[in-house]
């Protein structure tokens, strides 16, 4: 029987039969890669014993696992960061507004709203009417303010001319305090598509990176799989 023809490994140099050995071509492109960082002679038109190319597949599948270990720990160190309470949620413009609020202010606002209210309606309405009365059939002798009744005129007047600047001011500062509400809602929106499109781009890397090499181990481990199997058997 005629003895079969062997060839070297480039790796350990041991010469083996072409059923112990690896044609460098079908050595998968990131295995090639590792082999000529540790052997810079390594051509792939040569041959690779399987020992050898089992403990750099073997080599690949830790590096890159550590690598992703690494990338998921960073990641989650990242998320970590961007979801602080105290960096994304808003302050309350209420109260930063209303801690910056004077005496007058603050007056200003209570007073238009109590004149803003059913409970103003009812005591204005019922002054009028106790001012009537008094003047009309209390004091029939000596009414302080007869009919037509000039007096509750004039501080009706007084009044109006009075609660008028009392109220816009207060509507100033509404409006202040809405535009406050605007540049917040503004500044929330731009921070929150900042983040879905930092979002996207996450996903987008852990589709295209993280996928392709989960693939790719994936195959070296069905590769080693084959190679146990063939021992075996």
């Amino acid at each position: 029987m005629a003895e079969q023809e062997t060839f070297p490994c480039q790796i350990c140099g041991e010469h083996r039969t072409k059923t112990g050995l690896v044609n460098g071509e079908l050595v998968d492109a990131s295995i090639a890669d590792l082999i000529t960082k540790e052997y810079p002679a390594w051509s792939p038109g040569g041959y690779i014993c399987r020992p050898d190319l089992n403990r750099f597949r073997k080599q690949y599948v830790r590096e890159e696992v550590e690598k992703e270990k690494e990338k998921c720990a960073s990641l989650e160190g990242t998320v970590d960061n961007d979801l602080n309470v105290e960096d994304h949620l808003p302050g309350n413009d209420n109260l930063e507004y209303d801690d910056e609020l004077t005496f007058g202010e603050r007056l200003a606002d209570s007073i238009a709203g109590f004149a803003g209210s059913w409970t103003f309606i009812g005591a204005f309405a019922g002054v009028i009417l106790l001012w009537v009365i008094v003047n009309s059939y209390v004091l029939l002798a000596r009414p302080f303010d007869p009919y037509p009744f000039i007096l509750l005129n004039l501080f009706l007047s007084m009044l109006a001319a009075v609660q008028a600047p009392v109220i816009i001011m207060s509507q100033n500062r509404q409006e202040i305090r809405d535009r406050l509400h605007a540049d917040r809602d503004y500044e929330v929106s731009i921070h929150t598509d900042r983040e879905i499109h930092l979002l996207h781009r996450k996903m987008d890397h852990l589709m295209a990176n993280q996928g392709q090499k989960l693939l790719e181990i994936q195959q070296i481990q069905l590769d080693l799989m084959d190679e146990l199997a063939r021992k075996i058997s």
